[in-house]
């Protein structure tokens, strides 16, 4: 596998400093990986982490609409 160059998340830091690092391979697969578990890396397609990411989104203002 290429090296990949990995960029910090905007949203990374905070007081434990967790920070999670994505990258994408010249195949255009993107990877995601911790800090704190930096060889445990996640390999998805484009559209898979885009559905993931809708999903958050969705869930979270649907709790925030129920006051939850």
């Amino acid at each position: 596998m290429p090296e990949l160059n990995w960029q910090k998340s905007s949203f990374s830091g905070g007081p434990d400093q967790n920070c999670l690092y994505m990258a994408t391979a010249p195949d255009g697969t993107i990877h995601l990986r911790e800090s704190d578990t930096p060889h445990t890396i996640l390999a998805t397609a484009p559209q898979g982490l885009a559905a993931l990411l809708r999903h958050v989104k969705d869930r979270t203002a649907k709790r925030r609409f129920q006051g939850a």
